[in-house]
């Protein structure tokens, strides 16, 4: 039934938490588990900080810099250039707790939901099981909810699983 699932994860303890299902999901079926994480480049901010291996921290949105100012080229390819380190190591820390199962790994560019979808339909995937953080009322306004865009405009059917979820 499932020969790819894709896992998409910021690092934080809710994308954690939506591991376990994936992999779960991965072993049942035999399936190949995608592992990705995606630098977030839809806003004058780049990248993305996620709680994870070595002092991140949650979201997906990385701090402002203004690259207008002389000499900030330099640091704008040293910003992006770490926050590419640290997306490969969440996707890899994430790939060996799943060691059960065929991974592969993947550090895409973009809004997270589009590049989330975009990935799916270029590699065929066939379940999609992230992680949502469970905001709700104004939080949720504000803040939006790349699960819930996932969720709304998915082709693949979607699996999202908040933090606990896997207690039961």
């Amino acid at each position: 039934m499932y020969e790819h699932i894709l896992f998409p994860t910021d690092g934080s303890d809710g994308a954690a938490a939506a591991l376990a299902h994936a992999r779960n999901l991965a072993e049942t079926h035999n399936a190949t588990l995608h592992i990705m994480t995606v630098l977030d480049t839809s806003s004058p901010h780049i990248g993305m900080t996620a709680a994870g291996p070595e002092g991140a921290t949650t979201g997906m949105v990385a701090e402002e810099h203004d690259a207008s100012e002389p000499g900030m080229v330099g640091e704008e390819h040293n910003i992006e250039s770490s926050l590419q380190e640290r997306a490969q190591a969440i996707v890899e820390a994430a790939a060996d707790e799943v060691d059960s199962v065929d991974t592969v790994t993947a550090v895409e560019r973009g809004p997270p939901h589009s590049a989330i979808l975009d990935y799916a339909t270029e590699n065929d995937i066939d379940l999609i099981v992230m992680g949502t953080h469970g905001r709700t009322g104004i939080e949720r306004y504000l803040l939006g909810s790349v699960a819930e865009k996932v969720v709304r405009t998915s082709d693949v059917p979607v699996l999202t699983a908040r933090l606990g979820d896997d207690e039961n």
